[in-house]
């Protein structure tokens, strides 16, 4: 199994975002993820349309939006118009939508994007179960959402693990998604447990090394 690449634009610099996904993309990543927040379903505000927009047009590469937001729905639209072609809201918002996570997935379905749900460290599997098999993609977050440079939680890999073998002894076809604290030091035990896509914002965009470098090491320890 090929071990997807997803870097996180949150830690990248702003200032010089085309050249850092330009980076990232001639370093191997897979995609760019876009980690959306709304200052309600999570504390902090990071950005809207207008960037992934932007991003869009600053690379070939897929795009994921990861809408840590509490109202997913009224912003699905813009985000598939923008140039994200899967859509990630979270379960513990999209239950309160109407029509639910089950709505919610076929909303975005509707405007031709891939869907996914994304969990937080206190939702259980369970809660998830029964959609993983209308889904693109499931995202275990292993942080708390909201803010970038958290430390890895490593409890959150057996919930990884019990979904790998859900997707698999069920002929599911879901990426299974590792999101938060993603390092060089972890990457190895996030692909045993099960993942078959990392997410990981500082450990590609940082003042240490090139993005390229970065990514080719994170390559090295999912082999």
């Amino acid at each position: 199994m090929r071990v997807r690449l997803a870097p996180s634009i949150l830690t990248a610099d702003f200032g010089r975002l085309a050249d850092q996904i330009a980076a990232a993309e001639e370093g191997g990543a897979d995609l760019i993820h876009l980690d959306v927040m709304d200052g309600r379903f999570v504390p902090a505000i990071t950005f809207g349309a207008l960037v992934v927009e932007a991003v869009r047009r600053a690379t070939t590469l897929p795009l994921e939006a990861h809408l840590m937001v509490a109202s997913p729905a009224s912003q699905l639209a813009a985000m598939a118009e923008a140039g994200a072609g899967r859509l990630i809201p979270h379960l513990e918002a999209a239950e309160s939508e109407p029509g639910g996570a089950t709505g919610l997935v076929a909303a975005i379905r509707e405007l031709g994007c891939e869907a996914g749900l994304a969990i937080s460290p206190g939702t259980p599997v369970d809660a998830v179960a029964p959609l993983v098999g209308s889904l693109d993609a499931v995202t275990v977050m292993t942080v708390h959402p909201g803010r970038g440079g958290q430390p890895f939680l490593p409890e959150m890999l057996p919930k990884v693990s019990a979904l790998r073998e859900l997707l698999d002894g069920n002929g599911f076809g879901a990426s299974l998604e590792v999101d938060g604290g993603v390092k060089e030091h972890n990457a190895a035990l996030c692909v045993a447990a099960g993942a078959d896509t990392l997410v990981a914002g500082s450990a590609v965009f940082n003042e240490r090394e090139t993005p390229a470098r970065a990514l080719a090491a994170l390559r090295y320890r999912c082999r």
